[in-house]
């Protein structure tokens, strides 16, 4: 929910529910921005969030729409396959400098690309 890919991912996720459940396509887009806010700031600020279950939670909505709409499973692995390519073949293009000091006891932290700490 936080990569560059989310938002194409979003999309394509909105468009199935209008595709197959039109009436609950806006709460849908609602729901799933709610989510990605609250998983950005608990990141940001280090407050434990409980990212699997949102995981768990959306894969049995999706769950749900396929036991409803059958002939939705074609554009759920398009969508799928789609946001696996896209998200697996993020790179850094270009030339990446990074240049840090770090006095006394603070700390740096650099990343050319993902970068995930856990601290406490």
């Amino acid at each position: 929910m936080v990569t560059d890919g989310w938002q194409q991912a979003r999309d394509k996720a909105v468009r199935l529910w209008r595709q197959f459940r039109p009436e609950s396509a806006v709460a849908v887009a609602a729901e799933l921005d709610s989510a990605r806010v609250a998983v950005v700031a608990a990141r940001a600020s280090g407050t434990p969030i409980d990212e699997e279950a949102l995981r768990v939670e959306w894969g049995r909505r999706i769950g749900e729409l396929l036991a409803s709409h059958r002939d939705a499973e074609p554009a759920l692995r398009a969508v799928l396959a789609d946001w696996e390519a896209t998200s697996g073949a993020q790179t850094v293009h270009g030339n990446l400098h990074l240049e840090a000091h770090a006095t006394d006891s603070s700390r740096v932290y650099q990343a050319g690309r993902d970068q995930h700490i856990t601290e406490r």
